[in-house]
């Protein structure tokens, strides 16, 4: 009984507790921001894979979350999850985000193993080594964590290289939207994974969305004389229009390196059809962006520039809807 209490205790309070002091957006190297604006605290949480920090230790893997009351500055870092030593994946974590559903909090991340899967690719083609690779959903009650997985495998298929995991409910249902990696597929895939009511696994099999290749403003890593052969998809997050049209942005490689895209479901459904906007939203080395409301109300759109590490930094730009898109504005 003492014990039961005990897990019970850790899992509802925070995981640890925040300093005092404090350091603005440029101090940070953040990869893949997300920011949860927590009303009833007054807190904005901006949370980040360990590895921005600490450096590609393989003896800590992580997420960890930063606080802020002005977005200006932030309190933190402090660690929401730490990838326990009998884990599924330990060789890189990327692209946390958290989601408030039904009462609790979900964290959406990647994980990599080091190990690889065995699928076939044209031998002349120039890719990375083929990790296991797949998002996971965690839970927790407080967006400060502990966040607990909900078993000790991905969400997404375990013969996929998938990544980029966001979070949408349509008609009570919820889902998944994530990539299917261009590693494994060349042309990188939009997918919908229905899930289970608490989030804890997947229900069926994913459904295509999109290819990159749809979108005229994208390029291939090998058109633009990268290293690697492959069409690039990356984080997709999900935003409903005012006309009821959804609206997705989601991130490649464009002319003038990497930006964020977006597509649009005119029947405002998660199934689509979705249609390419010609024009991206972001085109200057910069990208997986999401977008929130202020507590005042202002709608924001947070990405990463440049796409080159260890620079890359958060920036935060205004928006506003136009035309059944997104615009930056002025």
């Amino acid at each position: 009984m003492k014990f039961i209490l005990y897990s019970c205790l850790l899992f509802c309070m925070p995981f640890s507790v925040f300093g005092q002091s404090k350091t603005t957006l440029s101090e940070i190297r953040i990869r893949d921001p997300f920011i949860l604006p927590h009303k009833s605290s007054g807190y904005y949480y901006m949370y980040a894979q360990m590895d921005n920090r600490i450096g590609k230790k393989d003896d800590v893997k992580g997420v960890e979350v930063y606080k802020s009351t002005d977005l200006v500055n932030w309190e933190g870092p402090v660690s929401v999850f730490e990838v326990p030593e009998n884990f599924w994946a330990k060789n890189m974590v990327w692209a946390p985000e958290v989601h408030f559903y039904k009462n609790k909090y979900y964290l959406l991340v990647t994980f990599t193993s080091h190990d690889t899967l065995n699928f076939k690719v044209n031998p002349q083609r120039k890719i990375p080594p083929k990790y296991k690779r797949g998002t996971q959903i965690l839970v927790a009650n407080h967006p400060e964590g502990p966040f607990k997985p909900f078993a000790n495998k991905p969400h997404t298929p375990e013969n996929w290289m998938a990544l980029d995991g966001t979070l949408y409910e349509e008609d009570g249902i919820p889902y998944m939207i994530f990539c299917h990696e261009w590693v494994q597929v060349h042309d990188g895939t939009m997918e919908l994974l229905k899930l289970k009511a608490d989030l804890s696994r997947k229900i069926g099999k994913p459904k295509t969305l999109f290819k990159t290749s749809e979108a005229k403003w994208a390029k291939s890593m090998k058109d633009l004389g990268m290293k690697y052969d492959g069409w690039v998809t990356d984080g997709p997050f999900l935003y409903k229009l005012q006309n009821g049209e959804l609206l997705m942005i989601w991130s490649s490689f464009g002319l003038n390196k990497y930006a964020i895209g977006m597509a649009l479901s005119s029947f405002g459904k998660i199934a689509g059809p979705w249609k390419q906007i010609d024009q991206p939203l972001f085109a200057s080395n910069g990208g997986h962006g999401m977008v929130f409301k202020t507590f005042e109300g202002k709608l924001m759109l947070v990405f990463h520039q440049p796409n080159s590490s260890p620079e890359e930094r958060a920036r935060l730009f205004e928006i506003d809807e136009r035309n059944g898109a997104l615009i930056l504005k002025d």
